[in-house]
């Protein structure tokens, strides 16, 4: 996949893309048999790990056809060729599964992945953005209010509601990241299979027997342990959730500084690197092509989340028909978009160009205009003093503060 349809995808690496989708699959279905064993059901396990690579994608991609999923293929290949080194253990392998514990599970692996590199990105970006907030917090601006001027502002009072967006989007990502749990509910959720394997081997009380292996599956994986969750998708839902509120604030820094970066206005610029931001026709032109980038991940993300709620709105009987199918897509595509969007941001905060003789410049010859509200408050006090030389810029300077702090904060809980 080359990304030719999303400049850029290159930043998300191999992040779920299906070669991790395999690999993850195949990290499942190892603990789940490795488990299996240590409960004494299985006489033998195995790592799996050298029994596909990415060589065999375009033929899984094929035959998943036929079964409406890829495990089914998978599964397949994985019990032919284990069988030629490790027969007992091919002959346990995925007993007690079903396709959609296995590929849940692995999509939740490829999200923790995903999520951790988002969340690093996060912590990169609070950094700068209190930095920049600090830095600029008496850098004189216009604060502009449905596209117009309205009352004098500073730029470090921007950069710390932007701060504030980051820090909300982290708080959220972390949440959902903390409690990923693993999907172990057998054939219909009920554990059927795994409690009678524990019947038939007389391993000890077969439904905790069950309820074990699946615990003890998802420990093995870094999951947490819950309940069978294929028709209750809240799980995949809050990965999404949290990816849209990541963009959702790169995307708002990335309105203002596509707006700021105008050359009308001129306040802002994007960093600058070769070849960045040329255009084809117009040589005298830069432009602001990684604030471009990242709002085009902000305007995807919402009906790729969209997407998710829909399917788990839709979701019947104990195993969805077509709800469970249409995620995977929409979650690979929201997740990478993410991700990119996510690095294209903190280059761009590390790099940002502020102009702030052009903000002042902008700023004095609005005074009139942006003092409209201070004038209409004096005429409300009889005797009031005349405070037209003080500055109107009420508690930024503490809420600036306030922000850095929230941002120290989280850092420190990084470290």
């Amino acid at each position: 996949m080359t990304g030719l349809f999303w400049p850029g995808d290159h930043r998300a690496g191999s992040l779920m893309s299906e070669s991790a989708l395999v690999r993850a699959a195949v990290e499942v279905e190892a603990a789940w048999l490795a488990a299996l064993v240590e409960a004494g059901i299985a006489e033998a396990a195995d790592p799996l790990v050298d029994l596909v690579d990415d060589a065999d994608l375009p033929a899984l991609a094929v035959d998943a056809e036929a079964g409406g999923n890829p495990v089914i293929p998978l599964v397949r290949m994985l019990r032919e060729r284990l069988a030629a080194r490790n027969p007992v253990a091919a002959t346990w392998l995925h007993r007690g599964l079903t396709s959609q514990d296995v590929l849940d599970t692995a999509l939740v692996l490829c999200a923790r992945a995903a999520l951790a590199e988002v969340d690093a990105q996060l912590v990169a970006q609070a950094g700068l953005l209190a930095a920049l907030a600090d830095r600029y917090r008496d850098a004189g601006m216009v604060a502009r209010t449905l596209t117009q001027h309205a009352v004098p502002y500073t730029f470090g009072g921007k950069a710390a509601s932007w701060l504030h967006g980051v820090l909300d989007a982290a708080e959220d990502l972390r949440r959902v990241n903390a409690g990923l749990p693993a999907q172990f509910g057998g054939a219909a959720g009920t554990l059927a299979a795994a409690t009678e394997l524990a019947e038939l081997t007389r391993s000890g009380d077969p439904p905790a027997t069950a309820l074990g292996l699946a615990a003890r599956t998802a420990v093995a994986l870094g999951l947490a342990a819950h309940p069978p969750w294929h028709t209750a998708r809240a799980p995949i839902t809050r990965i999404g959730d949290a990816l849209c509120g990541c963009t959702d604030a790169f995307g708002r820094i990335a309105n203002d500084v596509l707006t700021l970066s105008r050359p009308e206005i001129g306040e802002l610029a994007e960093p600058v690197a070769p070849g960045r931001g040329e255009s084809s026709a117009m040589p005298h032109k830069s432009n602001p092509v990684l604030s471009v980038l990242v709002r085009r991940a902000a305007l995807a993300a919402p009906s790729l989340t969209a997407q998710l709620h829909l399917a788990a709105a839709e979701a019947v009987d104990e195993r969805p028909d077509g709800g469970w199918h249409v995620e995977w897509q929409a979650l690979h595509l929201l997740t990478r978009h993410a991700v990119v969007a996510a690095a294209q941001m903190t280059e761009l905060l590390r790099g940002l160009r502020v102009d702030t003789a052009r903000m002042r410049a902008t700023l004095d010859a609005s005074a009139d205009d942006v003092h409209s509200e201070r004038r209409s408050l004096a005429g409300l006090v009889d005797g009031a003093p005349d405070r037209s030389g003080a500055a109107y810029l009420g508690a930024a300077n503490a809420l600036i503060d306030a922000a850095c702090a929230r941002a120290q904060a989280f850092l420190g809980e990084h470290r």
